[in-house]
């Protein structure tokens, strides 16, 4: 009997942490299908694991406001070839992203590029 409640407790516990896991690194509050240019300066630049984190200063119709993005891990990110030297915090980039589903400021980054035209992924989005 104390084999068996020691298993389901371990099977319940895999399950809860797995799901929760999976919550975290879900991108579903991303629209994929219709991504967007957004061009702004370079407020903070991390290329970090889990996922990389730029902010920045955008001005357009609604004003001027800093935003947060995230992009892929380090690692992935590196081997697309967006390393940390493709642009520097005070640059203007333009960067693709694939907006928040609820409309708020954000997203996620597929493509950028830096100040001096160079491109990591399809930012023109030409197939």
């Amino acid at each position: 009997m104390k084999l068996l409640i020691n298993i389901l407790g371990i099977g319940l516990c895999s399950a809860f942490f797995s799901a929760v896991a999976n919550a975290h690194h879900s991108a579903v509050q991303f629209d994929f299908r219709n991504t967007v240019l957004v061009e702004g300066k370079v407020i903070e630049a991390r290329f970090v694991n889990p996922h990389m984190h730029l902010v920045l200063q955008v001005t357009d119709e609604k004003g001027t406001r800093e935003i947060q993005f995230e992009g892929h891990s380090r690692n992935n990110m590196a081997r697309q070839g967006l390393r940390p030297d493709l642009f520097a915090v005070g640059d203007n980039i333009t960067i693709r992203i694939a907006p928040m589903h609820n409309g708020e400021d954000g997203g996620y980054v597929t493509a950028v590029r830096g100040p001096d035209g160079t491109e990591v992924g399809n930012v023109s989005g030409a197939d």
